[in-house]
């Protein structure tokens, strides 16, 4: 007989978590801080950062964040940062932003690819925008398409 888990004993690293470094275009998850997240021992992630990462072997995740520490106006949205950490991500440009990180810190809500972010759970990152008080970077839906290049 299993014994029941409290919630943060659960690890949101799933079935759905892409697995590796994406490719150019490939798919990643999108994630925003869980219950269990600790702001003091991952202060790198700021408030309203943009989350992306995939799932590693030993069940942990790596992720790339952008929180628009300069303030720059295109990167105000939170789709925007997204986008930005998910380019240097499938890039595997050199960053300060990233970080291997237990899978029960982060909760994924949504995929993020080539052509956009697919948020499976838009009122999970709307909760955590409103906690960081950037609930005006909320994208106005779920999915969020890329204009092609």
């Amino acid at each position: 007989m299993s014994e029941d888990k409290s919630p943060s004993e659960i690890s949101t690293y799933s079935k759905e978590t892409p697995v590796g470094r994406p490719d150019r275009d490939g798919r990643a998850g999108v994630f925003v801080p869980s219950e269990m997240f600790d702001s003091a021992a991952n202060a790198a992630i700021r408030s309203g950062s943009g989350i992306v990462g995939f799932g590693n072997p030993d069940g942990s995740l790596t992720v790339y964040f952008e929180a628009n520490r300069f303030d720059e106006s295109g990167l105000h949205k939170w789709e925007n940062k997204a986008r930005k950490a998910y380019d240097r991500m499938v890039m595997a440009a050199p960053t300060v932003s990233k970080a291997k990180i237990d899978a029960r810190c982060l909760e994924q809500v949504g995929i993020i690819d080539g052509t956009g972010i697919m948020l499976k759970q838009p009122d999970r990152l709307t909760q955590w925008l409103q906690l960081c008080d950037k609930l005006d970077t909320a994208p106005a839906s779920p999915v969020t398409l890329w204009k092609k290049r």
